[in-house]
Formats: C-alpha cells, structure tokens, sequence
C-alpha cells in the first residue's frame, strides 16, 4: 500500500471527527476545516491508489 494512501485514509478519518465535532459545537469554522481535511484525505488517498495500481502495472510487465 502506497504512503500517500495511508496518509490519507488517516486524514479523511480526522476530517470526519472534525466535521463532526463542529457540528456537535456549532462551530462553523470547525466544520469546515472537516470537510476541507476529508476532501484532501479523499485525494490523498486517490493519489496513492493510482501510485499503487501503476506499481503493479510495472510490476505485471516486468514479469
């Protein structure tokens, strides 16, 4: 598994605790900080599935 798609996973997770707690306080600026960290987390992770996907690619061809 490619760094970046740990990194992400990891990053959405806490966007999701952060969106969720902005909520729960009604703190807007929270919130959005939340999503902002999900969205990134979500192309983080994008990011190292295609790395992943490449890698085994090369992988396969070089067999």
């Amino acid at each position: 598994m490619d760094k970046l798609r740990a990194e992400g996973a990891g990053q959405k997770m806490a966007g999701r605790v952060k969106e969720a707690a902005g909520k729960l306080t009604g703190d807007a600026k929270l919130q959005a900080e939340g999503r902002a960290d999900k969205t990134a987390g979500g192309i983080k992770n994008a990011v190292g599935g295609a790395a992943d996907a490449v890698r085994d690619a090369a992988r396969k061809a070089s067999r």
